[in-house]
């Protein structure tokens, strides 16, 4: 019997676009007619029962986040919603507290409830979504981006260059940089553009390997990232901090020390969510959090309405 797979090999189109076109979903017409042609050639019949559950599924997508007390998150939940709600769909919300299997729960749940699609922001690189992919499931990674899907971000690299020139030019010379998990595309590319920074002036050289330090994207996080670097025997004397819980953590520890800005200058990629100290003692690098979401909803709803051009990245300026 011939399978939704041995379809998309005979016509030339992936097992997504398959799927849209016996779920009346729009496609172009060559397409269509492509996949038609070809599912007759293999006598192939669609699961009628499953097409009926995925249309009582089909106005319901999953935003899938790492941490919903992270304000920046909240904010981009409500782009999302926003986006979502003016075309019909609603939006169900999972955390997954960073958590990877916690959130391979979640997109199984995703599949088993044949919701349309999924805004994913992902807690590792690793992320496992084939299941979802071979089940024509349209996936739009959001401030995190995940390879061969499409993607709403920021421009990390800019803001991790803008926060540490912003310190440079307030004076500070020996520039740290507090950062999420090793090896994560989000916290490579904020601390890349950090280094591109202090290694262009020549007062910051050297300062790479000895003030760069990963940690959790959480406070904590940023806290004992923080009592580290003070910890040296020539602690810098600023620190560029890439979200904003670490940010906070950060704070926490120069407070314990006595050393708050402009002590020790202190930049945050995101605005901070709770008012640790005055905001004038910190340099901010704002996060569209809001427009991100937006964006993501609007590229989904593209998917799910039979756009199958190839996966697509939308890059947003840092800007509020």
């Amino acid at each position: 019997m011939a399978t939704i797979y041995d379809v998309a090999a005979l016509a030339g189109v992936s097992p997504a676009t398959v799927s849209r076109v016996f779920n009346g979903i729009t496609v172009s017409a060559e397409r269509s007619d492509r996949v038609r042609a070809a599912a007759e050639r293999l006598s192939f019949t669609p699961n009628r029962t499953a097409r009926t559950l995925r249309k009582q599924s089909s106005e319901v997508i999953a935003l899938i986040i790492p941490d919903i007390e992270n304000p920046f998150f909240t904010a981009l939940a409500r782009g999302v919603e926003d986006v979502a709600q003016q075309s019909g769909y609603s939006v169900v919300l999972c955390n997954t507290d960073e958590d990877a299997a916690k959130e391979a729960r979640y997109l199984d749940v995703v599949v088993s409830e044949n919701m349309a699609g999924i805004i994913l922001a992902a807690a590792t690189d690793q992320v496992n979504l084939t299941p979802l992919i071979r089940r024509g499931r349209p996936v739009v990674a959001v401030d995190r981006s995940l390879p061969e899907i499409d993607t709403v971000t920021v421009d990390n690299v800019a803001g991790g260059r803008d926060a540490t020139r912003a310190l440079l030019e307030q004076g500070f010379r020996r520039i740290g940089c507090i950062t999420g998990p090793r090896g994560g595309r989000t916290a490579e590319a904020r601390a890349d553009g950090w280094r591109e920074i202090v290694d262009a002036d020549a007062a910051a050289s050297g300062s790479v390997d000895r003030y760069l330090r990963h940690a959790d994207f959480r406070v904590d996080g940023g806290h004992t990232a923080m009592l580290e670097l003070l910890n040296l025997p020539e602690p810098p004397d600023a620190v560029f901090v890439a979200n904003n819980l670490m940010a906070v953590g950060a704070l926490r520890a120069l407070i314990e020390r006595d050393l708050t800005p402009p002590v020790v200058g202190v930049a945050s990629f995101g605005d901070l969510p709770f008012a640790t100290l005055s905001p004038r003692g910190v340099t901010v690098i704002p996060l569209p959090a809001r427009l991100l979401g937006e964006a993501a909803a609007r590229l989904l709803i593209e998917r799910l309405r039979g756009d199958d051009q190839p996966p697509r990245t939308i890059t947003l300026s840092n800007l509020s």
